[in-house]
């Protein structure tokens, strides 16, 4: 484990970087926000990270009290990380950070991976903004991928791959351009709903207020 390097400043922003400045480590609280990760589904989904880098941040991470590690019980029988209450409080961090980021997106270039689920916590942000129909499972599907969120969730995971695990408050059908819009800032939510460009169906609280709006 690496000995933990420090700005020595007597300052909470510097102390915060202390912790999570290193690189990777906030990403690696992104895929964690979805529950429970194996490493091996940590390494797809962080392309460009290296094995030894990914094992020493999350070591690292467990050492500051941000992640947990742990056993499933067989069948899995592998292990998992996940984030403690601590590290989830990091989620307003990064919705901040994505939402200052918004502007420097730009077109996508050659070199850029994307995985759907990355989409989750800029629509997650829009939905918490614009949508008063209080907490709700949403289904999301796009040409590249599903996933879900959780709108509201005060605890436990805010996002997961793949469909919704029970039957969603609301489901909405769109493209990567309508979530490049909403994630680049030129779109909200409900302004994609109203020109067509999100497709809502469901009967949920969540969808009568996407729907009404």
């Amino acid at each position: 484990m690496s000995p933990r390097r420090s700005y020595d400043q007597y300052c909470s922003a510097a102390r915060a970087l202390d912790t999570v400045g290193d690189r990777w480590t906030l990403l690696i609280v992104r895929e964690l926000l979805a529950g429970p990760r194996r490493y091996t589904d940590l390494h797809a989904d962080l392309p460009g990270v290296s094995t030894d880098v990914l094992a020493s941040r999350l070591k690292d991470m467990e050492r500051d009290g941000l992640t947990t590690r742990r056993r499933l019980p067989p069948p899995g029988a592998a292990y998992v990380y996940e984030l403690t209450g601590r590290g989830r409080e990091l989620l307003p961090v990064i919705q901040a950070l994505g939402k200052w980021g918004e502007g420097e997106l730009g077109e996508r270039r050659p070199t850029d991976a994307l995985r759907a689920h990355w989409f989750a916590l800029p629509l997650l942000r829009g939905l918490d903004g614009e949508a008063a129909g209080g907490a709700g499972l949403v289904e999301v599907r796009l040409d590249e991928g599903v996933f879900h969120l959780y709108v509201g969730a005060e605890d436990g995971p805010v996002y997961g791959d793949g469909p919704a695990p029970g039957e969603p408050d609301v489901r909405l059908v769109l493209d990567a351009d309508t979530c490049t819009a909403v994630a680049q800032g030129e779109s909200g939510v409900l302004d994609a709903v109203r020109a067509g460009r999100i497709e809502v169906s469901g009967d949920g609280t969540l969808a009568k207020a996407l729907r009404e709006a």
